[in-house]
Protein backbone atom coordinates (compact mmCIF):
# COMPACT_ATOMS: atom_id res chain seq x y z
CA UNK A 1 0.00 0.00 0.00
CA UNK A 2 1.46 3.46 -1.24
CA UNK A 3 1.01 5.54 2.31
CA UNK A 4 0.40 8.43 -0.34
CA UNK A 5 -1.80 7.82 -2.92
CA UNK A 6 -3.76 4.69 -2.00
CA UNK A 7 -6.96 5.76 0.69
CA UNK A 8 -8.31 3.18 2.60
CA UNK A 9 -12.02 3.72 1.80
CA UNK A 10 -14.65 3.20 4.34
CA UNK A 11 -17.75 1.65 2.78
CA UNK A 12 -19.85 3.66 5.97
CA UNK A 13 -19.71 7.15 7.57
CA UNK A 14 -18.35 5.67 10.61
CA UNK A 15 -16.91 7.73 13.47
CA UNK A 16 -13.68 7.64 16.01
CA UNK A 17 -12.66 10.03 18.47
CA UNK A 18 -9.97 11.08 19.97
CA UNK A 19 -10.02 13.29 23.54
CA UNK A 20 -6.72 14.62 25.37
CA UNK A 21 -7.22 15.24 29.11
CA UNK A 22 -4.60 16.13 31.70
CA UNK A 23 -3.58 14.89 34.91
CA UNK A 24 -2.72 17.71 37.56
CA UNK A 25 -2.19 18.63 41.25
CA UNK A 26 -4.78 18.72 43.49
CA UNK A 27 -2.99 21.56 45.54
CA UNK A 28 -1.63 24.06 42.94
CA UNK A 29 -3.67 22.72 40.11
CA UNK A 30 -0.96 22.72 37.67
CA UNK A 31 0.08 19.83 35.31
CA UNK A 32 2.01 17.18 36.16
CA UNK A 33 3.90 14.59 34.34
CA UNK A 34 2.31 11.47 35.54
CA UNK A 35 0.25 10.19 33.04
CA UNK A 36 2.38 7.59 31.95
CA UNK A 37 1.75 6.27 35.76
CA UNK A 38 -1.67 6.73 35.55
CA UNK A 39 -1.69 4.94 31.44
CA UNK A 40 -0.05 2.29 32.97
CA UNK A 41 -2.14 1.16 35.71
CA UNK A 42 -5.16 1.56 34.01
CA UNK A 43 -3.79 -0.39 31.33
CA UNK A 44 -2.46 -3.28 33.74
CA UNK A 45 -5.92 -3.50 35.75
CA UNK A 46 -8.39 -2.76 33.16
CA UNK A 47 -6.54 -5.11 29.82
CA UNK A 48 -7.44 -3.47 26.25
CA UNK A 49 -8.16 -0.01 27.37
CA UNK A 50 -7.36 2.53 24.63
CA UNK A 51 -4.88 4.69 26.43
CA UNK A 52 -2.59 6.66 24.15
CA UNK A 53 0.70 8.71 25.46
CA UNK A 54 0.54 12.29 23.83
CA UNK A 55 3.25 15.06 23.35
CA UNK A 56 3.78 16.23 26.76
CA UNK A 57 3.98 13.38 30.09
CA UNK A 58 1.15 15.69 31.31
CA UNK A 59 -1.59 13.90 28.45
CA UNK A 60 -3.94 11.30 28.74
CA UNK A 61 -5.26 10.86 25.22
CA UNK A 62 -9.13 8.51 25.74
CA UNK A 63 -9.41 6.70 21.64
CA UNK A 64 -12.91 5.29 20.83
CA UNK A 65 -12.80 2.30 18.87
CA UNK A 66 -14.75 2.53 15.49
CA UNK A 67 -18.12 3.48 16.03
CA UNK A 68 -21.26 4.07 14.04
CA UNK A 69 -22.30 7.53 16.14
CA UNK A 70 -21.94 9.75 18.58
CA UNK A 71 -23.29 7.48 21.45
CA UNK A 72 -21.62 4.61 20.66
CA UNK A 73 -18.45 6.78 20.73
CA UNK A 74 -19.59 8.73 24.10
CA UNK A 75 -20.32 5.71 25.62
CA UNK A 76 -16.42 4.11 25.33
CA UNK A 77 -15.12 7.35 26.26
CA UNK A 78 -17.44 7.34 29.20
CA UNK A 79 -16.36 3.68 30.26
CA UNK A 80 -12.60 4.40 29.38
CA UNK A 81 -12.47 7.81 31.67
CA UNK A 82 -14.21 6.00 35.14
CA UNK A 83 -10.95 3.86 34.61
CA UNK A 84 -8.68 6.96 34.48
CA UNK A 85 -10.48 9.00 37.23
CA UNK A 86 -10.42 5.91 39.51
CA UNK A 87 -6.45 5.31 39.22
CA UNK A 88 -5.83 8.90 39.15
CA UNK A 89 -7.44 9.58 42.47
CA UNK A 90 -5.41 6.73 43.74
CA UNK A 91 -2.48 8.61 42.98
CA UNK A 92 -3.65 11.64 44.41
CA UNK A 93 -4.26 13.51 40.95
CA UNK A 94 -7.00 15.03 39.37
CA UNK A 95 -8.46 15.22 36.33
CA UNK A 96 -8.31 18.24 33.97
CA UNK A 97 -9.49 19.17 30.13
CA UNK A 98 -9.25 22.06 28.09
CA UNK A 99 -7.84 24.15 24.71
CA UNK A 100 -4.95 25.43 26.99
CA UNK A 101 -3.97 25.57 30.73
CA UNK A 102 -4.56 29.07 32.40
CA UNK A 103 -1.03 29.36 33.79
CA UNK A 104 1.30 26.17 33.76
CA UNK A 105 4.88 27.05 32.14
CA UNK A 106 5.66 25.54 29.41
CA UNK A 107 9.50 25.57 30.26
CA UNK A 108 8.45 23.09 32.97
CA UNK A 109 6.48 20.40 31.20
CA UNK A 110 8.53 17.47 30.29
CA UNK A 111 8.10 15.55 26.11
CA UNK A 112 6.77 11.93 26.22
CA UNK A 113 9.83 10.01 24.99
CA UNK A 114 9.35 9.81 21.42
CA UNK A 115 11.78 10.39 18.92
CA UNK A 116 9.04 12.33 16.00
CA UNK A 117 8.19 14.43 19.04
CA UNK A 118 11.78 15.24 19.99
CA UNK A 119 12.67 16.19 16.03
CA UNK A 120 9.42 18.72 16.39
CA UNK A 121 11.08 20.58 19.70
CA UNK A 122 14.33 20.78 17.73
CA UNK A 123 13.21 21.94 14.38
CA UNK A 124 10.48 24.37 16.30
CA UNK A 125 12.17 25.69 18.84
CA UNK A 126 10.44 28.42 20.77
CA UNK A 127 6.88 27.88 19.42
CA UNK A 128 7.28 23.78 19.14
CA UNK A 129 8.12 23.80 22.91
CA UNK A 130 4.72 25.82 23.96
CA UNK A 131 3.02 23.42 22.78
CA UNK A 132 0.96 22.87 25.89
CA UNK A 133 -2.44 22.41 23.76
CA UNK A 134 -5.57 19.78 23.51
CA UNK A 135 -8.10 19.44 21.26
CA UNK A 136 -11.13 17.20 19.82
CA UNK A 137 -9.99 14.82 16.93
CA UNK A 138 -12.76 13.27 15.12
CA UNK A 139 -12.41 10.85 12.02
CA UNK A 140 -15.29 10.31 9.40
CA UNK A 141 -15.34 7.24 7.43
CA UNK A 142 -15.09 8.26 2.94
CA UNK A 143 -16.05 6.08 0.75
CA UNK A 144 -14.05 7.09 -2.29
CA UNK A 145 -10.53 9.28 -2.49
CA UNK A 146 -12.23 11.41 -4.82
CA UNK A 147 -14.77 12.85 -2.12
CA UNK A 148 -11.66 13.79 0.46
CA UNK A 149 -10.93 16.96 -0.94
CA UNK A 150 -14.47 18.80 -1.74
CA UNK A 151 -15.55 17.58 1.78
CA UNK A 152 -12.66 18.99 3.75
CA UNK A 153 -13.05 22.09 1.69
CA UNK A 154 -16.58 22.77 2.37
CA UNK A 155 -15.86 21.68 6.45
CA UNK A 156 -13.79 24.74 6.21
CA UNK A 157 -16.45 26.96 5.28
CA UNK A 158 -17.89 25.85 8.66
CA UNK A 159 -14.25 26.79 10.54
CA UNK A 160 -15.90 29.29 13.14
CA UNK A 161 -19.13 27.48 14.17
CA UNK A 162 -16.65 24.40 15.35
CA UNK A 163 -14.21 26.53 16.97
CA UNK A 164 -16.40 28.75 18.32
CA UNK A 165 -18.79 26.58 20.13
CA UNK A 166 -16.23 24.46 21.64
CA UNK A 167 -13.57 27.64 22.77
CA UNK A 168 -12.05 27.07 25.92
CA UNK A 169 -8.77 28.25 26.39
CA UNK A 170 -8.99 31.85 26.85
CA UNK A 171 -5.85 31.66 29.30
CA UNK A 172 -1.82 31.60 29.09
CA UNK A 173 0.46 32.50 31.51
CA UNK A 174 -1.59 34.33 33.95
CA UNK A 175 -3.25 36.38 31.13
CA UNK A 176 -6.49 36.64 29.60
CA UNK A 177 -4.98 36.74 26.05
CA UNK A 178 -8.72 38.60 24.54
CA UNK A 179 -9.01 35.21 22.57
CA UNK A 180 -11.41 32.99 23.05
CA UNK A 181 -9.36 29.91 21.75
CA UNK A 182 -5.30 31.14 22.20
CA UNK A 183 -4.87 27.36 21.50
CA UNK A 184 -5.89 28.31 17.78
CA UNK A 185 -3.51 30.99 17.75
CA UNK A 186 -0.34 29.11 19.26
CA UNK A 187 -0.60 25.57 17.25
CA UNK A 188 -0.99 27.56 13.57
CA UNK A 189 2.51 28.64 14.52
CA UNK A 190 4.07 25.02 13.92
CA UNK A 191 5.40 24.80 10.10
CA UNK A 192 2.85 22.18 9.62
CA UNK A 193 0.22 22.89 11.32
CA UNK A 194 -2.84 25.64 10.38
CA UNK A 195 -5.14 25.81 7.59
CA UNK A 196 -4.92 22.48 4.86
CA UNK A 197 -4.44 24.67 1.13
CA UNK A 198 -7.58 23.77 -0.63
CA UNK A 199 -6.40 20.68 -2.45
CA UNK A 200 -8.73 20.65 -5.76
CA UNK A 201 -8.35 16.79 -6.03
CA UNK A 202 -6.68 13.74 -4.46
CA UNK A 203 -3.98 13.89 -6.68
CA UNK A 204 -3.18 17.34 -5.99
CA UNK A 205 -3.11 15.89 -2.28
CA UNK A 206 -0.46 12.77 -3.33
CA UNK A 207 2.06 15.23 -4.90
CA UNK A 208 1.98 17.28 -1.88
CA UNK A 209 2.86 14.76 0.46
CA UNK A 210 5.59 13.55 -2.14
CA UNK A 211 6.84 16.69 -1.82
CA UNK A 212 6.75 17.19 1.50
CA UNK A 213 8.54 13.35 1.76
CA UNK A 214 11.51 14.38 -0.66
CA UNK A 215 11.96 18.05 0.86
CA UNK A 216 12.38 16.39 4.63
CA UNK A 217 9.30 17.66 6.27
CA UNK A 218 7.85 14.09 7.29
CA UNK A 219 10.75 13.08 8.07
CA UNK A 220 11.24 15.66 10.84
CA UNK A 221 7.26 15.53 12.03
CA UNK A 222 5.73 12.33 11.01
CA UNK A 223 2.59 13.59 9.53
CA UNK A 224 1.17 17.04 8.56
CA UNK A 225 -0.80 18.79 11.46
CA UNK A 226 -3.32 20.40 9.10
CA UNK A 227 -6.52 21.37 10.84
CA UNK A 228 -8.35 19.07 8.90
CA UNK A 229 -6.99 15.97 6.80
CA UNK A 230 -6.95 12.75 5.13
CA UNK A 231 -6.59 10.10 6.83
CA UNK A 232 -5.62 7.41 4.37
CA UNK A 233 -4.80 4.68 6.32
CA UNK A 234 -7.67 4.69 8.50
CA UNK A 235 -9.98 6.03 5.14
CA UNK A 236 -11.16 8.36 7.32
CA UNK A 237 -11.14 12.43 7.62
CA UNK A 238 -10.22 13.92 10.64
CA UNK A 239 -10.96 17.33 11.84
CA UNK A 240 -8.92 18.75 14.59
CA UNK A 241 -10.51 22.09 14.87
CA UNK A 242 -12.31 21.89 18.08
CA UNK A 243 -10.44 22.78 21.60
CA UNK A 244 -10.92 20.20 24.05
CA UNK A 245 -13.76 20.26 26.45
CA UNK A 246 -13.36 20.13 29.55
CA UNK A 247 -16.34 17.85 29.91
CA UNK A 248 -18.29 14.73 28.02
CA UNK A 249 -21.60 16.57 27.43
CA UNK A 250 -20.15 19.12 25.67
CA UNK A 251 -18.12 16.76 23.52
CA UNK A 252 -20.77 14.61 22.48
CA UNK A 253 -22.27 17.84 21.44
CA UNK A 254 -19.35 18.92 19.26
CA UNK A 255 -18.39 15.43 17.97
CA UNK A 256 -22.53 15.31 16.36
CA UNK A 257 -21.98 18.50 14.99
CA UNK A 258 -18.99 17.23 13.42
CA UNK A 259 -20.32 13.98 12.58
CA UNK A 260 -23.36 15.48 10.64
CA UNK A 261 -21.17 17.90 8.69
CA UNK A 262 -19.15 15.60 6.92
CA UNK A 263 -21.73 13.36 6.55
CA UNK A 264 -24.07 15.98 4.96
CA UNK A 265 -21.55 17.08 2.73
CA UNK A 266 -20.70 13.56 1.55
CA UNK A 267 -24.38 13.26 0.95
CA UNK A 268 -24.93 16.33 -0.73
CA UNK A 269 -21.85 14.88 -3.45
CA UNK A 270 -23.50 12.14 -3.97
CA UNK A 271 -26.53 13.74 -5.17
CA UNK A 272 -24.87 15.62 -7.10
CA UNK A 273 -25.00 18.79 -5.50
CA UNK A 274 -21.95 21.28 -5.30
CA UNK A 275 -20.25 21.87 -2.11
CA UNK A 276 -19.72 25.21 -0.78
CA UNK A 277 -16.43 27.11 -0.70
CA UNK A 278 -15.04 30.31 0.44
CA UNK A 279 -11.95 31.96 -1.02
CA UNK A 280 -8.64 31.07 1.19
CA UNK A 281 -8.64 34.22 3.07
CA UNK A 282 -12.06 34.45 3.72
CA UNK A 283 -11.42 31.36 5.43
CA UNK A 284 -8.37 32.50 7.05
CA UNK A 285 -10.49 35.52 8.32
CA UNK A 286 -13.02 33.39 9.77
CA UNK A 287 -10.75 31.30 11.43
CA UNK A 288 -9.22 34.36 13.32
CA UNK A 289 -13.02 35.51 14.34
CA UNK A 290 -13.63 32.79 15.39
CA UNK A 291 -10.33 32.35 18.04
CA UNK A 292 -10.54 36.33 19.08
CA UNK A 293 -14.25 36.02 19.43
CA UNK A 294 -15.93 32.56 19.69
CA UNK A 295 -19.67 32.67 19.92
CA UNK A 296 -19.11 36.89 19.67
CA UNK A 297 -17.71 36.46 16.42
CA UNK A 298 -19.34 37.71 13.09
CA UNK A 299 -18.64 35.53 10.08
CA UNK A 300 -17.78 35.74 6.72
CA UNK A 301 -21.08 33.38 4.96
CA UNK A 302 -19.99 33.21 0.91
CA UNK A 303 -17.76 34.12 -1.39
CA UNK A 304 -19.89 37.57 -1.84
CA UNK A 305 -18.60 38.51 1.69
CA UNK A 306 -21.66 37.98 3.25
CA UNK A 307 -21.79 38.45 7.12
CA UNK A 308 -24.05 36.72 10.40
CA UNK A 309 -23.35 36.39 13.96
CA UNK A 310 -21.72 32.87 14.31
CA UNK A 311 -24.57 32.36 16.94
CA UNK A 312 -27.50 32.77 14.43
CA UNK A 313 -25.54 30.59 11.79
CA UNK A 314 -24.86 27.54 14.75
CA UNK A 315 -28.74 27.46 15.10
CA UNK A 316 -29.45 27.83 11.75
CA UNK A 317 -27.01 24.64 11.12
CA UNK A 318 -28.04 22.28 13.45
CA UNK A 319 -31.57 22.58 11.82
CA UNK A 320 -30.05 21.52 8.69
CA UNK A 321 -27.97 18.80 10.15
CA UNK A 322 -31.44 17.07 11.86
CA UNK A 323 -32.20 14.89 9.40
CA UNK A 324 -28.63 13.75 8.72
CA UNK A 325 -28.57 13.18 12.67
CA UNK A 326 -31.40 11.41 12.46
CA UNK A 327 -30.60 8.80 10.23
CA UNK A 328 -27.05 8.37 12.28
CA UNK A 329 -28.93 8.21 15.54
CA UNK A 330 -27.44 11.33 16.88
CA UNK A 331 -30.45 14.19 17.54
CA UNK A 332 -30.29 14.36 21.04
CA UNK A 333 -26.64 14.51 20.90
CA UNK A 334 -26.81 17.09 18.35
CA UNK A 335 -28.82 19.24 20.49
CA UNK A 336 -26.80 19.46 23.04
CA UNK A 337 -24.93 22.42 21.00
CA UNK A 338 -27.92 24.58 22.02
CA UNK A 339 -27.18 23.80 25.51
CA UNK A 340 -23.72 25.30 25.14
CA UNK A 341 -25.37 28.30 23.22
CA UNK A 342 -27.36 29.09 26.45
CA UNK A 343 -24.83 28.21 28.86
CA UNK A 344 -21.82 29.69 27.33
CA UNK A 345 -18.85 28.18 26.00
CA UNK A 346 -15.72 27.04 27.84
CA UNK A 347 -14.18 30.93 27.48
CA UNK A 348 -17.03 32.35 28.33
CA UNK A 349 -17.91 30.50 31.50
CA UNK A 350 -13.80 30.50 32.50
CA UNK A 351 -14.59 34.70 32.20
CA UNK A 352 -17.35 34.85 34.29
CA UNK A 353 -15.47 33.13 37.12
CA UNK A 354 -12.65 36.19 36.67
CA UNK A 355 -15.45 38.83 36.60
CA UNK A 356 -17.21 37.64 40.05
CA UNK A 357 -13.69 37.80 41.52
CA UNK A 358 -12.17 34.03 40.98
CA UNK A 359 -8.98 33.55 39.87
CA UNK A 360 -7.23 31.04 37.43
CA UNK A 361 -7.17 28.24 40.37
CA UNK A 362 -11.03 28.50 40.35
CA UNK A 363 -11.13 28.55 36.78
CA UNK A 364 -9.27 25.01 36.82
CA UNK A 365 -11.44 23.52 40.22
CA UNK A 366 -14.62 24.80 37.73
CA UNK A 367 -13.21 22.90 34.98
CA UNK A 368 -12.15 19.85 36.67
CA UNK A 369 -15.94 19.97 38.42
CA UNK A 370 -17.87 20.15 35.19
CA UNK A 371 -15.98 16.56 33.85
CA UNK A 372 -17.54 15.44 36.97
CA UNK A 373 -21.21 17.01 37.19
CA UNK A 374 -21.63 17.58 33.04
CA UNK A 375 -22.14 14.14 32.45
CA UNK A 376 -23.34 11.87 29.38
Amino acid sequence: MDPYRDFARSPEPTLGVEWEICVIDPETRDLVPRAADVIDAVQQRYPGTHLEREFLQNTIELVTPVCTNTREAIDALQQDLAKVREVATEQDLKLWAGGGHPFTDFREQPLSPKITYEEIINRTQYWGQQMLLWGIHCHIGVSHEDKVWPIINAVMTKYPHLLAISASSPGWEGLDTGYASNRTMLYQQLPTAGMPYQFQNWDEWVGFMRDQKTSGVISHTGSMHFDVRPAAKWGTIEVRISDATSNLRELAAIVALTHCLVVHYDRMLEAGEELPTLQPWHVAENKWRGARYGLEAVVITSRETDERWVSEELVTLIDELLPTAKDLGCVEELKLAEEILERGAGYQRQRRILKQGGDWTDVVDNSCQEMIDLTW
